[in-house]
């Protein structure tokens, strides 16, 4: 499947991006589309290894939309890492498996960071859904959390 890409640049540190997306205290942050935030659970920075987490409706409308459409409003969720490359590349692959009346089936994800000068260029591949509605959906999801994150720099700037 082809892949939809989008980019960011934070003045930050790479270490500090890097964490961003690799330890639970600091995806807990972020992680999520708006109106959702998750709780981590387990996380195995490996090849092969996983990050399981719960993500959570904390909107009421959210939670109300979500129940109507017969979809909980907490769900599990576990990737499971295809490369780790400290600093400059993480890959997973995410079984989506929460979309009603539809079977599961996996999309693979890449994230690449480079450091220039005193920013961080962000670069994230996101696997295409089974359908044009659930792919506008995911690629809204993606751009939401991915603006969490420019707030969380800015902040740390500021």
């Amino acid at each position: 499947m082809t892949e939809l890409t989008m980019e960011r640049r934070f003045t930050a540190r790479l270490a500090d991006v890097w964490a961003m997306w690799t330890t639970a205290q600091e995806i807990e942050k972020w992680w999520g589309p708006n109106g959702f935030g998750v709780r981590v659970r387990a996380l195995d920075l490996r090849v092969g290894g996983v990050l399981d987490y719960v993500m959570v409706a904390q909107d009421p409308a959210m939670v109300d939309y979500l129940r109507a459409n017969d979809m909980p409003s907490e769900t599990p969720v576990t990737l499971t890492f295809t490369e780790v490359t400290p600093m400059t590349r993480l890959a997973w692959r995410h079984v989506v498996d929460f979309i009603p009346d539809h079977p599961p089936y996996d999309t693979d994800h890449v994230l690449d960071l480079t450091q220039d000068g005193d920013a961080v260029h962000l670069r994230v591949s996101i696997g295409r859904m089974h359908d044009a509605l659930w792919t506008e959906r995911s690629r809204k999801g993606w751009e939401e959390e991915l603006n969490k994150l420019v707030v969380l720099f800015a902040a740390r700037v500021g």
